[in-house]
């Protein structure tokens, strides 16, 4: 039997070695976790075209990897600008309009709306691969996403690969498996297991929580629906998947540590629960990026930065399924320019 090499397969057929190099573009390419990805998973880029905005989010890219080439706004993106064949196009366009936790605008959100700008540089770049992640949403939407871009997603949790627990879907022209469980803890990736400040309760572990604003009545049931009652902001601490963090969001007190126990606590701020938001060492821990990646802005904007972010662990995964699959003499080919999933043929 032939041995099979780790090289990747064009849809011409064409051998992509591995020591040729890729030129990538990234959408929406917030602090470039893509390139910290393909960095990861071995792949060598030539040039790395971002299209982003976000002015502390373009000061983290540039200062880890200052040969990114910014374009700016996507939606005046053109095949001109990038002026080289784009191997491989990813992006995880704004997710605000999808979000269970948003208002569920779907398209008619402006930032949802940008999804189209990826559909229409598919089709006037043409890349070999690419790659569409956004968050869990209706039906309705995935379906719409799909028929555009020709291919069902799949539905994958980062916490697989990370501390976080972290549910997205994936659109490829390539195929895409579940990665094996590394189990990675949160206590892993903690810099410290104790409270930090005056209000530390020594000797206790800390739990994962979240703050949310709640209407409750005089029995502490929630009544959301009655705008009556006033809301109070309650930390709540959950029983399941304890060692992995809640979802980061651009939002910090949607994550945060606590010693206070299982169960809802009202009135966190007034009474002063004692818990403590992420560190920014966490937050790229969390994310699988390097302690110091988010050294260049505030922890505001790494709170904002990390929660738009991809979770390195899995792309790194599903960018290593480019290559080819080990499996007898099966390698898989992709059909980037007809958008249809990948097919195995025999060598």
């Amino acid at each position: 039997m032939t041995k099979i090499s780790n090289n990747i397969f064009l849809s011409d057929g064409k051998l992509l070695t591995q020591e040729a190099k890729l030129n990538v573009l990234s959408l929406f390419d917030g602090i470039s976790c893509g390139q910290v990805a393909l960095e990861k998973a071995g792949i060598d880029v030539n040039k790395y075209f971002a299209s982003e905005i976000d002015k502390h989010a373009i000061k983290v890219t540039q200062a880890n990897y200052p040969n990114t080439i910014q374009l700016g706004n996507v939606e005046f993106v053109t095949k001109e600008m990038v002026n080289h064949k784009i191997n491989l196009l990813i992006g995880g366009s704004p997710c605000q309009g999808f979000s269970f936790s948003g208002k569920q605008l779907n398209f008619e959100d402006p930032r949802s709306k940008l999804f189209f700008e990826f559909v229409r540089l598919v089709k006037e770049l043409k890349p070999k691969y690419w790659l569409l992640e956004n968050v869990v949403m209706k039906q309705e939407y995935q379906d719409v996403i799909s028929k555009y871009l020709g291919v069902e997603p799949i539905k994958l949790n980062s916490t697989l690969t990370s501390a976080q627990n972290r549910v997205r879907l994936y659109w490829a022209n390539f195929e895409i498996t579940e990665p094996k469980d590394q189990g990675i803890k949160l206590q892993d990736v903690l810099e410290t297991t104790e409270m930090i400040g005056p209000s530390a309760i020594r000797g206790r572990r800390l739990n994962k929580a979240t703050i949310l604003g709640r209407r409750l009545d005089s029995r502490g049931k929630r009544q959301d629906y009655d705008k009556t009652i006033p809301i109070t902001q309650c930390l709540e601490v959950r029983a399941t998947n304890t060692d992995k963090s809640n979802c980061l969001t651009t939002v910090a007190k949607d994550t945060v540590l606590t010693t206070m126990p299982i169960g809802r606590h009202p009135d966190a701020f007034n009474k002063k629960l004692p818990y403590r938001n992420y560190t920014k060492i966490e937050r790229c821990r969390l994310m699988n990026l390097p302690d110091n990646y988010c050294d260049e802005i505030s922890l505001n904007q790494t709170v904002k930065a990390t929660g738009n972010g991809w979770d390195v662990g899995m792309i790194t995964h599903i960018l290593k399924g480019m290559s080819e699959k080990k499996e007898g003499k099966k390698k898989i080919l992709l059909r980037a320019d007809t958008h249809e999933p990948p097919s195995l043929a025999l060598i």
